[in-house]
């Protein structure tokens, strides 16, 4: 793992801005922007950019490489399962890939009692509901708990600056948002590939608590997964050494997700209401070895930064250019 002090200097080195005027059809979204070539094929650069509560925040070193690599072993090790949008990486940040008719659901796979914004099934529970998502929960349940069956909390895709919202699975298909066949189809596929994460992950002393995964038909009609997959942004991840003891003394289990970020604001403030505060850089250096943590240990494989302190956007011009 990089050191703490190579961390630190890369936070005035941090893509928040990966505007490419040579590229065509940017769109910017929270985290990604992405450029759509003529010839259909999207380029994806991920920033540094952290967004959480449907704002971006502030922006973590290393943030991006993390998660399109996390992503990039992912998607390798799950296309025996499903197939999915990727066509080549051409730098550490940048996904190429199939553009896709992406499909208006994001289906969320969920293990364990625990979340902190407002579509995550534990603030709902501790608020009284017992209903929540076409499943019904037992009285009783306590934060961070193991679920007694594995389970698909699906949300609509809400635009940026909006909220996504809970809906059900029936509602799903009564609004027509998908077919009852493409419905069945996207659990089926979720499910699968959140067992292989779980049994990978766990292998590595991992716990995958929860997920949130993209699909989209390619031109075929064949369903992709696409966006991100099992990344620290899109999942919680805990430490399964410490697990039993923190659940039983009441505490948030060691996570090495965005979970850590959510957690900071929620104890200073609430966010659907009150004004963020500014994240002190110790912090962010904190929250950048708990991604790259956590891509290690996914993954076995060693982070390494990019060396010459070249400016981040440079590096990905210089390894873009072909496509210019």
């Amino acid at each position: 793992m990089i050191d703490k002090n190579t961390i630190e200097t890369q936070i005035g080195n941090v893509l928040t801005d990966a505007t490419i005027n040579e590229l065509p059809n940017h769109y910017l979204g929270k985290v990604r922007d992405t450029y759509r070539l003529d010839d259909g094929r999207l380029i994806i650069i991920a920033t540094d950019r952290q967004s959480a509560f449907d704002v971006n925040l502030t922006a973590v070193p290393f943030k991006g490489q993390v998660l399109t690599q996390t992503a990039r072993y992912w998607f390798d090790e799950t296309r025996d399962i499903c197939a999915n949008h990727v066509i080549e990486y051409p730098d550490p940040n940048v996904l190429v890939s199939k553009n896709l008719d992406m499909l208006p659901v994001e289906m969320v796979v969920r293990d364990y009692m625990t979340g902190s914004t407002n579509t995550s099934i534990w603030p709902m529970y501790e608020g009284g509901a017992r209903q929540m998502y076409g499943v019904t929960f037992p009285d009783g349940l306590v934060k961070n708990q193991k679920l007694p069956d594995t389970i698909l909390t699906p949300t609509t895709k809400a635009a940026q600056g909006e909220h996504d919202a809970p809906i059900t699975p029936r509602e799903i298909v009564e609004q027509g948002l998908l077919s009852q066949a493409l419905w069945d189809q996207l659990a089926d596929l979720s499910l699968a590939v959140f067992a292989r994460g779980r049994e990978l992950a766990a292998q590595r002393g991992l716990i995958l608590v929860d997920t949130k995964f993209e699909f989209g038909l390619d031109a075929e009609g064949t369903v992709c997964l696409a966006d991100e997959i099992l990344t620290p942004d899109s999942s919680r991840y805990w430490l399964t050494e410490s697990y039993a003891e923190r659940l039983a003394a009441g505490q948030n289990p060691d996570g090495l997700d965005k979970e850590f970020l959510r957690l900071w604001v929620n104890e200073r403030c609430d966010p659907y209401k009150d004004p963020i505060p500014d994240i002190p850089s110790d912090t962010l250096v904190e929250f950048s070895e708990r991604y790259i943590r956590l891509f290690e240990t996914v993954t076995g494989l060693e982070f390494t930064a990019e060396a010459g302190g070249e400016p981040v956007l440079e590096r990905i011009r210089r390894n873009l250019a072909a496509y210019f």
